[in-house]
């Protein structure tokens, strides 16, 4: 395996009356392929942390290297086309649009991009077959049930074939059958070679990565990844 992403003395601080230092020391080595889970409790820094690796927000201190490139110092042009390109998200909320089709809900990730209409079809067509949803791609939203939401949020995530996808508490909405679909989905997508990150304070959703992180008062605790 190859290194995709490193944080290297990552620190991220609030100035303010009562500065707060909301990670210190972050080092994170992640190889492409890997399924890693963070956990912590409230205000441990995992939204903190979730906006540096999504290239929402920039590390104070430290570097944030992906594929070797320091994305914590590019400009914020660069920094746009890499979270359309390369890093997709599902979040606890779905964010569907009510008014769209699944199909349309899911070709909103080449809002930004530049490819031809055919083949962001056949792009749409592909992520709903891999998660399951192609016979409900002419659905509304409100038709769906909340595991089916979540999935059509999955594939908007991967129709880009980004490099990694960050989950944050992707089961906080479903109950438990549901949610166990979408575990047995992210599973399936690592198999296939997809580099994962989830956020969670789930200890069952933690469970199904490879590796578990703990996130402590803006510090993480990382096991040795094991080969």
């Amino acid at each position: 395996m190859s290194v995709l992403l490193e944080l290297r003395r990552v620190g991220r601080h609030y100035d303010g009356p009562a500065p707060v230092a909301a990670l210190t020391g972050v080092d994170l080595t992640l190889q492409r392929g890997e399924h890693l889970a963070i956990t912590g409790g409230s205000g441990a820094g995992k939204s903190t942390l979730l906006g540096i690796l999504g290239l929402l927000d920039r590390p104070t201190t430290g570097s944030h290297l992906l594929d070797g490139v320091d994305v914590g110092t590019a400009d914020e042009r660069e920094r746009a086309r890499l979270r359309a390109t390369s890093i997709g998200f599902v979040f606890q909320s779905f964010h569907l649009l009510a008014d769209r089709t699944v199909a349309q809900n899911v070709a909103l990730a080449f809002l930004y991009g530049g490819l031809a209409r055919g083949v962001r079809r056949r792009r749409v067509d592909e992520a709903l077959h891999r998660v399951g949803l192609a016979h409900r791609a002419d659905f509304l939203p409100s038709r769906l049930s909340g595991g089916e939401r979540q999935r059509a949020a999955v594939a908007r995530a991967v129709c880009t074939r980004p490099s990694l996808l960050l989950a944050d508490e992707p089961t906080g909405n479903l109950d438990r059958r549901n949610a166990d679909s979408v575990l047995e989905l992210f599973s399936e997508l690592h198999a296939d070679g997809l580099t994962i990150v989830t956020i969670t304070h789930d200890p069952r959703v933690a469970a199904a990565a490879r590796r578990q992180a703990t996130l402590d008062s803006g510090r993480l605790t990382l096991p040795e990844l094991v080969r």
